[in-house]
């Protein structure tokens, strides 16, 4: 594999808000791994050797775990956004760091095996501009569009729509009018004015391949304890942490320096850093994090 790639993780992570105001979410713990860190071991797997990560929102928790790559065999270099410039404008203005005319994005809000050498080389083989991952149709969300020979022609909802997984194979060229000072998109954006000037620019690439999505809080929840039972470690205890004897915590993630007072009972939580749960307290399917020195629960 001789493609860097750009890792996108410069977004706010909004629907995975309260625990997003606390670290970017490709920095959450996930079975005991950090996000970004399985992202780079499996771009590092596949061959890649030279990466792009995008940052804006809580980049040092990003960069506290990803360095110069090195610690992952690779080279790691950081594109900065004062303001998200988007999935078009990112890229974009990663493009000087990249230093190729064909490369892969990777979102950094998901964990899958797709096989990165073959998506490449179905790219080269059909001429195309961009090449989408994707599996079969879900629920419509990011949907796409395409015929038999795999030429996408729209995105949305359609009956027979393949669902993107968030990695794609994409040409330089095809950001070469994108304003780098200004947001803009790529399946909302620039992508069907790519297809009305060149119908076949666009193509996907199907795949069986493992595909979890860590959108919300509900979907981070069952990704790490899918992936926890998968490799048969346990939730997510944190570092510094202090949890009673007595406490009773089920299908409970915690992050970093999180006390758990005596009796306490958690169900279907994620606790982020430095939460102090009072003894006798219970909380279900609910995230929580300190505010002003108390703590916070949100509902999911």
């Amino acid at each position: 594999m001789n493609l860097p790639a750009l890792v996108l993780c410069a977004g706010l992570g909004t629907r995975l808000q309260p625990l997003s105001l606390v670290r970017a979410k490709p920095a959450l713990p996930v079975a005991g791994t950090p996000l970004i860190t399985r992202i780079l071991r499996w771009l590092e797997s596949a061959g890649v050797s030279r990466v792009v990560v995008n940052l804006h929102h809580r980049a040092d928790s990003i960069t506290r775990l990803v360095g110069d790559g090195s610690r992952h065999g690779l080279k790691v270099r950081y594109s900065w956004e004062a303001e998200i410039l988007g999935s078009a404008g990112g890229p974009a203005r990663a493009i000087p760091l990249l230093e190729a005319d064909r490369f892969l994005i990777v979102n950094g809000d998901m964990i899958t095996n797709v096989d990165l050498n073959a998506l490449a080389a179905a790219h080269v083989d059909t001429n195309a501009l961009v090449t989408m991952a994707v599996i079969d149709g879900r629920d419509g969300y990011n949907g796409v569009i395409a015929d038999h020979r795999g030429i996408v022609s729209g995105f949305g909802t359609a009956p027979g729509a393949s669902h993107f997984i968030g990695v794609q194979v994409v040409n330089a060229s095809v950001f070469a009018g994108v304003d780098v000072r200004t947001k803009s998109e790529t399946v909302h954006g620039i992508y069907p004015s790519l297809i009305a000037g060149r119908p076949e620019a666009i193509r996907v690439f199907h795949s069986n391949a493992d595909y979890f999505d860590i959108g919300s809080v509900p979907d981070y929840l069952s990704t790490a304890m899918a992936i926890a039972g998968r490799e048969r470690v346990p939730l997510d205890r944190g570092r510094d942490g202090k949890v009673a004897a007595t406490a009773v915590l089920t299908d409970t993630i915690l992050w970093d320096r999180v006390s758990i007072g005596a009796g306490a009972r958690l169900t279907q939580c994620v606790v982020a850093d430095d939460v102090v749960v009072p003894a006798g307290a219970e909380f279900s399917r609910a995230s929580l994090v300190m505010r002003e020195n108390r703590i916070v629960a949100t509902p999911f």
